[in-house]
């Protein structure tokens, strides 16, 4: 039967001792309040800003100058002109697209060669996680990966932009570390039930590999969201342009976007409006996702870092 020991403490002096640590005095408590206080609100206050403005009347914002704190109203016309069809419609289609493809697959071929690194009869084993090992440290050019999705045929496609980020080294040897601490009784059990590499990987690896491959399909997930660069490297029709270059176009560039560009037979609000919305809309997927893995987070990371 276990027993919980509580932390000693005992005075000294004018403070107490916690398991030998002096306990933080008023004053330091109050300066640590202070510096979290700020902290927290200079993370929080800019997206307070760019969900108000999104929101607020076209009037308020005229008049504030582009940036509204407290909206005096709900005004839903940016959102309602920037999902009526235009640009940002077909941009927000392609990047869910490309993100649900994109994450499916990567998992898919991360999961195979995380198992197939842990098994030691592999053949070729070693070179395999050598190379792998040191993909870590060195990366290809831009040149040398533009010259070979050339020469795939990849470019101007939305395969060009799932492809070449599928395979994450770091999350490799996450996820074999993981299949590497499974227990080997276990694996020798189903095998004498006559058990199969594909039936232990199947209903052994993957089942137990829940945690890990939600952590790694959430890290897989978030970058096919967020990447632009290599759509703006590859992609030379903006019709196949994904969300996150549409924002880097109409929000970072400041070019602006007419009726024509939105599909839209209203009058457009302010141009500020327009784009904090965007703003809005590529955020808001990875913030519904988030909260669904985060009990898988803090397992499926300990888990893959530090067995193997």
């Amino acid at each position: 039967m276990s027993t919980t020991v509580a932390p000693r403490r005992r005075k000294a002096g004018t403070g107490t001792l916690i398991d030998g640590v002096p306990r933080p005095g008023r004053v330091e408590n109050v300066v640590k309040t202070i510096v979290l206080t700020i902290a927290c609100a200079l993370v929080i206050l800019p997206f307070v800003g760019i969900i108000s403005t999104s929101l607020a009347p076209a009037e308020q914002v005229n008049t504030a100058g582009g940036f509204v704190l407290l909206p005096e109203g709900i005004d839903l016309t940016a959102y309602a002109s920037i999902l009526t069809g235009g640009v940002v419609t077909r941009a927000l289609l392609i990047s869910a697209g490309v993100t649900a493809v994109g994450t499916v697959l990567s998992l898919t071929l991360t999961a195979m060669l995380g198992w197939a690194l842990s098994r030691r009869q592999t053949i070729g084993n070693r070179q395999l996680l050598l190379l792998v090992l040191v993909s870590l440290l060195f990366n290809p050019g831009i040149i040398p990966s533009y010259l070979v999705v050339q020469q795939l045929g990849m470019l101007d496609t939305l395969w060009a932009i799932i492809v070449p980020t599928s395979v994450s080294a770091f999350n490799v040897i996450v996820v074999r570390a993981f299949f590497v601490g499974l227990p080997q009784e276990v694996m020798d059990s189903a095998r004498i039930d006559g058990a199969g590499e594909w039936k232990l990987f199947w209903y052994m690896g993957l089942p137990l590999a829940r945690p890990v491959l939600a952590v790694v399909g959430l890290f897989y997930g978030v970058g096919y969201w967020n990447a632009f660069f290599n759509a703006m490297l590859y992609l030379s029709d903006s019709a196949l342009w994904p969300l996150q270059l549409v924002l880097r176009t109409y929000v970072v560039d400041g070019t602006q976007l007419g009726a024509q560009d939105l599909g839209a037979e209203m009058s457009l609000p302010p141009q500020t409006t327009i784009q904090m919305a965007i703003l809005v809309i590529s955020i808001i997927p990875i913030l519904i996702v988030y909260p669904f893995l985060q009990r898988h987070f803090a397992k499926g990371m300990l888990t893959g870092a530090v067995k193997g």
